[in-house]
């Protein structure tokens, strides 16, 4: 691991970030003192794959899934039909 001062970490930042990032961690001192240490952090944990299908089977759609309530919803838009 390389130690590198503060005045050297601005001037060259990007490339010292993308070295921590590829794994390669350094010190940063002020006045040849280690203040910090800068590591590449942990990769984000994948989200779980999801099962496509694990409920196969168990739901079912109404056929008149499009068409259910429909008398119900036209009178609350329409109101109620008067002839």
């Amino acid at each position: 691991m390389h130690t590198v001062n503060i005045h050297e970490a601005k001037t060259h930042l990007s490339r010292l970030v993308e070295q921590a990032a590829q794994g390669e961690s350094f010190i940063i001192a002020k006045a040849g003192k280690p203040m910090v240490k800068v590591t590449p952090i942990d990769p984000p944990t994948p989200a779980p794959k999801r099962r496509m299908g694990f409920m196969a089977g168990m739901i079912r759609v109404p056929d008149d899934f499009d068409t259910m309530f429909q008398d119900e919803i036209e009178k609350m838009f329409y109101g109620e039909e008067t002839e």
